[in-house]
C-alpha cells in the first residue's frame, strides 16, 4: 500500500521568523504517521531555519539547480541543500516553467541530478487552461513526462513524488473535480506502466494539486490513484495546514 503525502508550498510568502514559528506551532500539535508524509516547501534563505525546528514535518526544497558548483549566480546547489539536511526538492513547478522559462531539458536534468545525490524530486507536470479546453491534457503530461524522465532508470523512478497540477486550478479558486484529477493521474501512472512496467508504476506516489483545501481534500484522496496533494494558499495557514493533515 502507498503512503499518503501532503505539501505545502509557501512560494515567496512570509519570513524566517514567521517560518519558524509556523514550523513550531504545527509541530506541537502533530505526531508521526508512518503512513503520511507531511512537508513544507520554503524559500531557500529559511531552509536552514526551518530543519533545526522541524521533527515530524519535512522541509523541502522549492527549487535547485543541477551542477554541484560553479558560477551560477543566484542558485542553490544539491550538496547545499543535503548538507542541512532537505530530503525534497520541488522541480518543475509551473511558475519555474512559465515565469522563468525552465525547459523539459533542464528539469531531467535536476530530477536525475536529485536521484544520483538520493534526494526525492517532486516533480511537477501539468497544462494550462487552453490545453485543457482543447481536450490535449492526456496528450502535454505525457509528453512532459517522457521528457522530464528520460534516462531514468525503475529503481530511480519509484523514488519520485510526482504532482500533478493543473494550472488553470492553481490560485485561481477553480479546482478540477475529484473525477477529473483522478483520470489524469490514472493516466499518468499507465503512462508510466508503459515506460517501465505496471509494478513500478504502482509503487509511485502521485500528488494533485490546485486550489486544494481542507474542505476538499478528503474527497480528492479518496481516488484511487490520488496519493497526496501539493499545497499552495491553504498551507499559509496554520489552522488550515493542519486541516488538510487531519
Amino acid at each position: 500500500m502507498r503512503k499518503q503525502i501532503i505539501v505545502g508550498n509557501w512560494k515567496m510568502f512570509k519570513t524566517n521568523k514567521i517560518g519558524v514559528r509556523f514550523i513550531e506551532n504545527i509541530e506541537a500539535k502533530i505526531k508521526g504517521n508512518p503512513n503520511l508524509i507531511v512537508g513544507i516547501a520554503a524559500p531557500s534563505i529559511m531552509l536552514s531555519d526551518l530543519t533545526k525546528v522541524a521533527k515530524n514535518i519535512k522541509i523541502a526544497a522549492q527549487n535547485c539547480y543541477f551542477k554541484e558548483e560553479g558560477a551560477y549566480t543566484g542558485e542553490i546547489s544539491i550538496p547545499m541543500l543535503k548538507e542541512i539536511g532537505i530530503e525534497y526538492v520541488v522541480i518543475g513547478h509551473s511558475e519555474r516553467r512559465d515565469i522563468f522559462k525552465e525547459d523539459d531539458e533542464l528539469i531531467n536534468n535536476k530530477v536525475k541530478a536529485l536521484l544520483e545525490a538520493n534526494l526525492v524530486p517532486i516533480l511537477c507536470c501539468g497544462e494550462s487552461l487552453e490545453i485543457y479546453e482543447n481536450g490535449k491534457t492526456m496528450e502535454h503530461v505525457k509528453n512532459q513526462l517522457t521528457k522530464n524522465l528520460n534516462g531514468i532508470s525503475a529503481n530511480h523512478v519509484k523514488k519520485v513524488v510526482i504532482a500533478y497540477e493543473p494550472i488553470w486550478a492553481i490560485g485561481t479558486g477553480k479546482v478540477a473535480t475529484p473525477q477529473i484529477a483522478q483520470d489524469v493521474i490514472k493516466a499518468i501512472r499507465d503512462h508510466l506502466a508503459s515506460m517501465y512496467d505496471q509494478n513500478i508504476a504502482n509503487e509511485v506516489l502521485i500528488q494533485y494539486g490546485g486550489s486544494v483545501k481542507p474542505e476538499n481534500i478528503k474527497e480528492i484522496l479518496s481516488q484511487p490513484d490520488i496519493d497526496g496533494a501539493l499545497v499552495g494558499g491553504a498551507s499559509l495557514i496554520e489552522d488550515s495546514y493542519l486541516g488538510l493533515i487531519e
